[in-house]
């Protein structure tokens, strides 16, 4: 049992109270600000004013959109289950607030006269916890896909379970080799582990002696919250919205709020597992006490945050088969190769460096095979079967297509009809006779 946990065993139930209003406020406001920062983030790349009309520079539209929400009409469509209707976007929300129990938000610290640790609990397992919030929080949107009665809906959920299940494997397989090297599941454990320097002051930090594990639990968090370039699940040139279509009101604002609470949640667990947590990047008792911690936590976390909003205003969004080949064909098997170097290094089979060393030179290695095989261009295979393309995209004849001759025609024997003059000849002797 680690220093953090008993401190936090020796909580009263008002502190523990606090902490827990605590972590929801900050994650309400997190998203409020998300959303806001998003939204101008994004504008300022594309030459945008962004919001800037309620409250101060427009700080206040995320609050506003928020209110209209809750009084916008409730609707549910006929054809949909009402219960599991009701009850998916909670499903989807309530995980994503839980994951980030076991998150420790700064060191020892004194609130309203209790020593204590600014974490809700420190279990031995904290890390197995966030992937089972993580993982369980699809399910709401499976269930909300299910029960809205509507095919566009229901193919974004089954989208977003093939999603899941690809991309929840590669982060598992990531944060291996940091369970490895630090010997423990607790996520206190795992910022202790990342408090030294390496090679004379570097930080010790997990994201530089893993590389590779660090940009594959990247990648991997960015497809499993759905967003952008992999937002599939809810493609809206396909899906009219994806899994929450059908969805309005309070409804839908817990769905926004479940995926903008889950980017913080993931953000948060990789600054806690690859960036030291609320460590600050140099070693010193003043930058490392206290409420100092909180600040370092925040401004790791928002740097990840400001990532996400980075790849949804740069990249455009991957075909399906380009999701699933980079998750298992790249992904997964690039982890099972550094999970057993890094057995190999741990287990000093190489002696000549120290371990920091050796795992340097080796995620430099890993990280350079990664990045020539995503530069590698894609083997282009002849149709010879196929209709040769012009560049507009329309099929054209091949060139040296050869034109039969026409058939000759043929001559259709028809009746001998006499002249309408003959004929009123012939009626009219007839009738003189």
């Amino acid at each position: 049992m680690g220093d953090t946990a008993k401190l936090l065993a020796d909580d009263p139930i008002w502190l523990v109270l606090i902490k827990v209003v605590g972590i929801f406020a900050f994650l309400v406001v997190m998203t409020l600000f998300m959303i806001n920062w998003e939204r101008k983030v994004v504008a300022r790349m594309q030459h945008r004013p962004g919001p800037n009309r309620v409250g101060p520079n427009g700080w206040l539209q995320s609050l506003a959109d928020g209110l209209k929400l809750a009084f916008k009409e409730d609707i549910r469509p006929v054809l949909a289950d009402k219960w599991v209707f009701f009850l998916a976007p909670v499903i989807s929300c309530i995980p994503a607030f839980l994951a980030f129990s076991v998150i420790p938000l700064a060191g020892e610290v004194n609130l309203f006269g209790q020593q204590t640790a600014l974490q809700l609990v420190d279990l031995p397992v904290g890390v197995l916890v966030v992937l089972a919030c993580s993982s369980i929080g699809v399910y709401g949107i499976v269930l909300s896909g299910w029960a809205s009665g509507s095919p566009y809906p229901l193919l974004g959920a089954l989208r977003s379970a093939a999603q899941v299940i690809s991309y929840e494997i590669s982060m598992g397989l990531s944060i291996v080799a940091v369970i490895m090297f630090t010997g423990s599941l607790s996520t206190g454990d795992i910022v202790n582990a990342q408090a030294s320097t390496v090679l004379g002051g570097i930080p010790g930090w997990f994201g530089i002696l893993l590389f590779p594990s660090f940009v594959i639990y990247v990648v991997s968090m960015v497809g499993e919250t759905n967003r952008a370039p992999f937002d599939l699940p809810e493609a809206e040139s396909e899906l009219v919205g994806g899994f929450h279509t059908e969805y309005s009101s309070l409804k839908f604002a817990l769905f926004f709020l479940a995926e903008y609470v889950n980017m913080v949640t993931v953000s948060a667990l990789a600054t806690t597992l690859f960036l030291g947590g609320y460590k600050a990047p140099w070693s010193g008792e003043f930058m490392n006490s206290g409420w100092w911690g909180l600040l370092w936590f925040i401004v790791k976390t928002l740097a990840f945050l400001f990532l996400f909003i980075w790849l949804r205003g740069t990249l455009p969004r991957l075909r399906y088969d380009q999701f699933m080949k980079l998750g298992w064909k790249v992904l997964v098997p690039t982890s099972l190769v550094w999970i057993m170097a890094v057995a190999v290094i741990r287990t000093g089979a190489i002696q000549q460096l120290s371990t920091a060393q050796r795992l340097i030179a080796l995620g430099v290695i890993v990280g350079l095979v990664l990045l020539v095989s995503f530069l590698l261009p894609d083997k282009k295979v002849q149709d010879t079967k196929g209709v040769p393309l012009v560049g507009s995209g329309f099929p054209v004849p091949p060139l040296d297509l050869a034109v039969p001759k026409a058939a000759p025609k043929r001559k259709v024997k028809v009746a001998n009809i006499p002249a309408a003059g003959a004929v009123a000849a012939a009626t009219t002797g007839k009738e003189a006779e």
